[in-house]
């Protein structure tokens, strides 16, 4: 739900920014379950691991959509909208991280 709805936002910024904000918004989304997907076929302590990256990717993700929203490419509802999904994950992310490395 949050990779559709950056891409979706992010298809309305200006073409002139294909290639910095626009890209690094969506670089950034898509990396949050690539690392996820790909910890997950690796052993327990990469696995930590990758999810580390990809609460990494959230943060970026997080400071991007503020970028956006100070430059006036996303509304403020919208920016709200990705704000609340994006929380929603690293509270996932960071309660599955805390859980794996407690024992």
């Amino acid at each position: 739900m949050l990779c559709t709805s950056v891409y979706q936002i992010t298809n309305t910024f200006p073409k002139s920014e294909l290639y910095s904000i626009t890209n690094q918004i969506r670089r950034s989304v898509v990396s949050i379950p690539s690392n996820i997907a790909e910890g997950q076929v690796r052993g327990h302590n990469e696995f930590i691991q990758f999810l580390r990256v990809a609460y990494g990717s959230g943060a970026e993700l997080e400071t991007q959509l503020l970028i956006a929203l100070n430059v006036q490419f996303i509304s403020k509802k919208d920016y709200e909208q990705l704000i609340l999904l994006l929380d929603e994950i690293m509270r996932m992310l960071n309660k599955l991280i805390s859980s794996l490395t407690i024992h």
